[in-house]
């Protein structure tokens, strides 16, 4: 499916160094505001007050986080559990105040609006959950790391492979910098976005190299530059439709899924941007300084009579 055809290569590789220096440059930033910044962990990491609420209609969760919020709490969660009369309320640790003042202070909150509002459990989460969480989910990113450093070097010829691994640690780096330089609130609902961006960068990247491997056997004559050229050329309509749609659905969540999905899908955002930048001028960039060429790909096979190329 297309929405239109370019008949014209467009000389993506002509800016590759330029832009690729200023990716490294982000890059090693990112590193930076990492290494000294570190990341604004939630509640769900670093431990707190767990206060579970029940009304008799539906709850109104605007109206709870915004009666919250005068209490002078920043670091905060509220979202829907199992019904939509039940909410769970995520407070982090005050200096000076203990769970039970804690929670008789926002019930009295929640019951100046809304009388009917029950507490129906409240209790402390220690920090070493928020240990085993955070230890859990690092360990989850290492195992999709690994999985998707098999599958490539399964899939490509070890140039394509290694620039699309590289492509994809890239944008990784990039997101965790955002999130380190802001200081925005990272939880378990960032991390999954996070997981999510390295699977849908790595699709990005593989379309980009199967396209280019495709045309090192189709254009013999070609270089390797215009191959790559023609390559990423060919797969500017599909790119227009895969990454517009899904933005348009992460915008979706963004404006309209309230706090809950706020960091989530501006994780994501910066993952589509940023993987659509990598799988063209990083990963491609990259496979044709390391030299692909057209005999990595295409291996003749000796017979009896000369040699016959597969391709």
């Amino acid at each position: 499916m297309e929405f239109f055809r370019i008949h014209r290569t467009i000389p993506f590789m002509r800016h590759a160094l330029l832009l690729n220096i200023i990716s490294l440059v982000t890059f090693l930033l990112a590193v930076l505001f990492i290494v000294t910044r570190g990341f604004h962990l939630s509640i769900e990491f670093t431990g707190g007050t767990v206060m579970e609420v029940h009304y008799s209609q539906s709850a109104p969760v605007g109206d709870i986080r915004q009666a919250i919020d005068a209490l002078g709490y920043t670091d905060f969660q509220v979202q829907n559990f199992g019904t939509s009369q039940d909410v769970m309320i995520r407070l982090p640790v005050r200096p000076g105040e203990d769970t039970a003042s804690q929670s008789r202070t926002v019930l009295s909150a929640l019951q100046a609006q809304s009388p009917d509002v029950q507490l129906r459990r409240v209790e402390f989460v220690g920090p070493q959950v928020g240990q085993e969480l955070l230890h859990n989910g690092l360990m989850a990113l290492l195992f999709v790391v690994v999985g998707i450093m098999i599958y490539l070097a399964i899939r490509f010829e070890w140039k394509l492979a290694a620039s699309c691994a590289i492509a994809n640690l890239h944008d990784v780096v990039i997101i965790l910098g955002f999130f380190a330089f802001f200081q925005w609130e990272f939880s378990l609902s960032v991390l999954a976005g996070v997981l999510a961006v390295l699977g849908y960068s790595v699709n990005e990247s593989v379309v980009v190299m199967d396209r280019i491997r495709e045309n090192f056997r189709k254009q013999r004559k070609a270089s390797v530059r215009e191959i790559i050229n023609a390559s990423i050329t060919q797969n500017i309509s599909r790119t227009i439709i895969t990454h517009g749609s899904t933005q348009m659905m992460v915008l979706s969540m963004f404006f309209f899924g309230g706090p809950t999905l706020h960091n989530f899908s501006l994780a994501l955002t910066i993952g589509i941007w940023f993987g659509i930048y990598s799988s063209v001028f990083v990963a491609a960039a990259l496979a044709m300084w390391m030299g692909i060429k057209r005999e990595d790909l295409v291996r003749p096979v000796k017979k009896d009579g000369p040699e016959v190329e597969l391709g």
